[in-house]
């Protein structure tokens, strides 16, 4: 397993995503995640799962030091005392101690990213989390909030796959020790895992297109991937991509497909996206 190291933290660079995952099945799941070697499990306040996460992780019965745990604060309660309390609600909901690394879900137009900084720097002090980071900020966001910020930021967690490019995000990381996590980072399937670069370099290494392209992901410095699967096939599929490597000309290649700036998840709240 590749592990990253930024802003003092270490993340392992496959995790398991579990936006859209609820009840029983995300229990299951998570459990079963662990049981096969995942070390790093995603989580948010707006995925309604937390609780169920929690359970997956305690069910595992793997020691806590063992696993790193991500879970994030939504766009609408960023505002100092908010912020707080969200992140309080999330370390009751999942019942596992402090996070690891807490996140910004996204950014707030609306609360000035001072507040919304000082106050995610506040839950280190009050115990709920080890690490914090931010999620779907743009580059010159990143700058911002790392000069604003007395903690490292660990990460900026974006959506990243072979039809998008992050150049600008991946120089920021680059410039502050932060790592990116991708997320949908298999796309949407279909028309990505489809296409012709990818199949071909499948093809080539005996591999799906899936564990290609989370390769040509995790293969990158700085970069982690969070797929997300209640698929348990999938799920071993997704962690079986560090016993083979993309040569130099299969990983530019894949590369070339970002200049299609394919954005999957653009919401009426989304910051004004970096321009290449």
């Amino acid at each position: 397993m590749k592990i990253i190291e930024a802003g003092g933290a270490r993340l392992p660079a496959i995790g398991l995503g579990t936006w859209r995952l609820s009840g029983p099945a995300a229990s299951d799941i998570v459990a079963r995640a662990i049981e096969f070697g995942y070390r790093h499990i995603d989580t948010a306040r707006m995925y309604a799962n937390e609780r169920e996460v929690g359970e997956g992780i305690r069910r595992a019965g793997i020691a806590r030091d063992e696993l790193f745990v991500t879970t994030k604060v939504w766009w609408e309660d960023l505002a100092e005392g908010r912020l707080q309390q969200a992140a309080e609600a999330a370390i009751e909901a999942l019942g596992i101690g402090p996070v690891d690394l807490l996140l910004i879900h996204w950014p707030n137009a609306g609360v000035a990213l001072e507040e919304s900084i000082g106050a995610l720097n506040d839950t280190i002090g009050r115990g709920l989390t080890r690490h914090i980071g931010v999620a779907n900020f743009t580059s010159a966001m990143m700058d911002e909030a790392v000069a604003i910020s007395a903690a490292p930021l660990v990460c900026n967690q974006v959506e990243y796959h072979p039809f998008l490019s992050q150049e600008a995000v991946l120089d920021a990381c680059a410039r502050h020790d932060m790592a990116l996590v991708a997320y949908s980072p298999i796309g949407r399937g279909g028309e990505l895992l489809n296409d012709p670069v990818i199949s071909a370099i499948a093809e080539r290494h005996g591999r799906t297109p899936a564990q290609i392209v989370l390769r040509w992901e995790v293969q990158q410095a700085r970069v982690a991937a969070i797929p997300r699967t209640s698929n348990p096939d999938r799920l071993r599929e997704n962690f079986d991509v560090f016993s083979f490597e993309l040569a130099e000309d299969e990983m530019d290649r894949i590369t070339g497909l970002t200049k299609r700036r394919q954005r999957l998840v653009d919401p009426d709240f989304a910051p004004n996206w970096d321009r290449v």
